[in-house]
């Protein structure tokens, strides 16, 4: 099966800002939708972004919309999550994932290919 492949995680102080990329372990891949969810400990695996492949379409959660952008590089077959006005709230572990089907963007069972995870730490 393939996988999504994140990178770009880090540690980086509040206020910070952070680029994570992602791109599937197969360059065949290409799918209707990626998205970005985190997972901080303890806490369930949460939405943050959405982007449709040929579209464009956009999707944020509420604790991310204005501060987090994504965006897609259909020639790299990349996704990119940048994260600006970073919080310590914001730490967790970040996965990219895709779908092919037409479900919700927001609704994690709909999501069939992750990553591994990328940590992003925001230290005070």
């Amino acid at each position: 099966q393939v996988q999504m492949v994140e990178s770009g995680g880090g540690l980086v102080q509040v206020g910070g800002s952070l680029r994570l990329s992602c791109t599937p372990s197969s360059d065949t891949f290409r799918t209707y939708t990626r998205g970005w969810f985190r997972q901080a400990p303890g806490q369930e695996r949460e939405f943050v972004a959405s982007i449709t492949w040929r579209g464009g379409t956009t999707h944020y959660g509420n604790s991310v919309k204005d501060r987090f952008s994504i965006s897609r590089d259909n020639a790299k077959n990349t996704i990119y999550l940048q994260m600006t006005k970073l919080k310590p709230d914001d730490t967790a572990v970040y996965y990219c994932a895709a779908k092919t089907g037409v479900g919700s963007e927001k609704d994690i069972k709909q999501y069939e290919n992750w990553g591994q995870g990328t940590q992003v730490t925001v230290s005070s």
